[in-house]
């Protein structure tokens, strides 16, 4: 296993308001500088990078420069993280093309995983149906991946139609896509994150390491919130999971540089307990 950390705080998170009127550009994007992100994620001795499929398509008509951001920090593109409705019939097309431009930039610049999150939960009410559809999306969301060299998993996320482990239990035996168990998102929606992992050891494909405060719901950097990463990390340990763990911080008031070094400290004594199952570098600017 590997340590990487998501840019997502490095401005927040925000979706293009182009999308309200065209899904297919309906990116993620955090609203601020990719550069600095990937500087001082590199200098805590985090090894590897998750972004936002818009952030990765900035760089598409420049795509030096975003190589270069990366090896001057002597880091990788570790994953993209996309996501959409997926119930909705007449606009899944739109949202698969945006997907395949996902995967394709995703596989040009080296990254190894799509993350997908969705399902959406309607105004009227979850119907029956929506998790066969939901699934039947992730099977195609699977096959795109595939196709880019890239293994597909679904992030479990809060105002979906898959937050809860019943939810979860109701999607996993009908789709054939991997599973990213997010800690926080599970634990908030009422989960164990480490039973969850263990219930779907075969489906585990890519880890986020979260921390929250669950009533009311706050994010915070590893150790600083109530989830049991000793728990998780056994249960990957016993699982045989040695893909990356991918911190990551959802809301963030601070300097996020601060919280990643927290979040990064934190973890290296629990890794260090581990041993060889975890590489966890450090470095001369980390605290």
């Amino acid at each position: 296993m590997r340590v990487g950390y998501h840019t997502i705080t490095w401005g927040g998170v925000v979706g293009d308001p182009v999308g309200v009127t065209s899904v297919k550009d309906l990116y993620y994007r955090v609203n601020g500088p990719m550069d600095r992100a990937i500087a001082e994620i590199a200098s805590l001795g985090y090894e590897g990078i998750e972004m936002f499929d818009g952030n990765v398509a900035d760089f598409a008509g420049r795509p030096q420069e975003l190589v270069s951001l990366l090896e001057s920090a002597g880091v990788q593109l570790v994953g993209v993280y996309t996501g959409g409705n997926f119930i909705y019939d007449e606009i899944l097309p739109e949202e698969l093309s945006r997907v395949t431009r996902a995967a394709e930039l995703a596989s040009r610049f080296g990254a190894s995983s799509l993350v997908v999150g969705g399902g959406a939960r309607r105004a009227s009410g979850t119907r029956g149906e929506d998790y066969k559809r939901l699934a039947a999306a992730l099977d195609k969301v699977n096959d795109i991946a595939q196709a880019h060299g890239l293994e597909a998993c679904y992030h479990p996320h809060l105002s979906t139609i898959v937050e809860s482990p019943e939810e979860l239990d109701l999607l996993m035996p009908i789709t054939r896509i991997g599973f990213c168990p997010d800690t926080a998102h599970l634990a908030a929606g009422g989960g164990n994150p480490a039973e969850l992992i263990r219930r779907y050891p075969d489906r585990v494909r890519h880890v986020h390491l979260k921390d929250a405060r669950l009533s009311p719901l706050e994010f915070l950097p590893l150790g600083a919130g109530e989830v049991d990463f000793v728990a998780v990390l056994d249960a990957l340990v016993e699982t045989g999971y040695d893909g990356w763990l991918i911190v990551e911080l959802d809301s963030y008031d601070g300097d996020p540089r601060e919280a990643a070094a927290q979040s990064k400290t934190y973890l290296d004594r629990l890794l260090a307990t581990i041993g060889p199952a975890v590489t966890h570098p450090t470095n001369g600017d980390a605290p």
